[in-house]
C-alpha cells in the first residue's frame, strides 16, 4: 500500500486552524512531503463469526467477548466482524520526535498529519478488504475505546490478527498502541442493511489524540468514527 497524499485540511482541523493556505500551506505541504517519504503503511485483518451472549458478542472460535451495550447496538443483525489493525509505522513516529528537538511547530504539524495518514491507511485497507469479501451489508469502523467498549480490548484484537509479528503493532501496558499512530477497529457485516452509528468517536482512541488542539481546547470534533 503506498500513501501518495494526505488531507491538509483535516490535519489543519486536528490543529484547530480554518484556511489551508498562504504560509500555513507551504508548513503542511513541507512536512506532508516529510512524512510521506517515512510512512510504512501496513494493515492486517481477520474475520470471525459472532453470536450474542450474555455479557455481549462473542467472537467464535476464540475467547474474546465484546462487551458493552454500544458494539452490541452497532453490530445488530451482524452475522461476521472484521477486526482491523493498520499502523503508519515507526518512521512516522521517529520523524516526530526529531521534529520536538528541533522545529516545535513543524513536530505539531507533523504529528496531525500522520494521523490523518493512519485514518486514510484505514480507508485503503477497508476498500482492499471488502473487495475480497462477499457481503450484502457492511457497518462503519468501531474502535475500542468508542462508547462503552473497553480499551483494554486492544491486546486481544491485536492477538486475534497476529498483528505483532505480521506489522510490528504493540499496546503498552497503559493500552496505548505502538506505533502510536494505528488503529484497532470493528467492521460488521450483515445480510440487511445496517444503522449509521449514533456514537462519536473517543478523542482516546483518536490518532491525533496526544496533540490535538481541539481536545486540549476542551472541545470534540464532532466526527463520527472513522468513515
Amino acid at each position: 500500500m503506498t500513501i501518495e497524499e494526505l488531507d491538509k485540511n483535516e490535519a489543519l482541523r486536528y490543529l484547530g486552524g480554518k484556511d489551508a493556505s498562504g504560509t500555513v500551506l507551504t508548513v503542511l505541504s513541507e512536512c506532508e512531503q516529510a512524512l510521506l517519504k517515512v510512512l510504512t503503511p501496513r494493515y492486517v485483518y481477520s474475520v470471525y463469526e459472532i453470536e450474542p451472549c450474555d455479557k455481549g458478542l462473542k467472537l467464535s472460535g476464540s475467547v474474546v467477548t465484546l462487551t458493552g451495550n454500544d458494539i452490541r447496538e452497532h453490530l445488530f443483525g451482524c452475522s461476521r466482524a472484521v477486526l482491523l489493525c493498520a499502523t503508519a509505522g515507526q518512521g512516522a513516529d521517529r520523524l516526530i520526535r526529531e521534529l520536538e528537538a528541533a522545529d516545535v511547530a513543524k513536530s505539531a504539524v507533523t504529528d496531525s498529519l500522520a494521523s490523518v495518514a493512519a485514518e486514510q491507511i484505514c480507508d485503503r485497507a477497508e476498500q482492499e478488504i471488502f473487495s475480497k469479501l462477499e457481503y450484502a451489508y457492511k457497518t462503519e469502523r468501531f474502535s475500542p475505546g468508542y462508547g462503552d467498549l473497553p480499551l483494554d480490548l486492544q491486546p486481544s484484537l491485536l492477538t486475534l490478527c497476529d498483528a505483532q509479528r505480521k506489522i510490528g503493532l504493540h499496546v503498552t501496558d497503559s493500552l496505548l498502541l505502538t506505533p502510536r499512530k494505528s488503529v484497532t477497529a470493528i467492521i460488521g457485516i450483515s445480510d440487511t442493511p445496517v444503522q449509521p452509528s449514533k456514537k462519536n468517536a473517543s478523542c482516546q482512541s483518536c490518532p491525533a489524540f496526544e496533540n490535538c488542539k481541539i481536545r486540549l481546547n476542551g472541545g470534540h470534533c464532532g466526527k463520527e468514527h472513522a468513515k
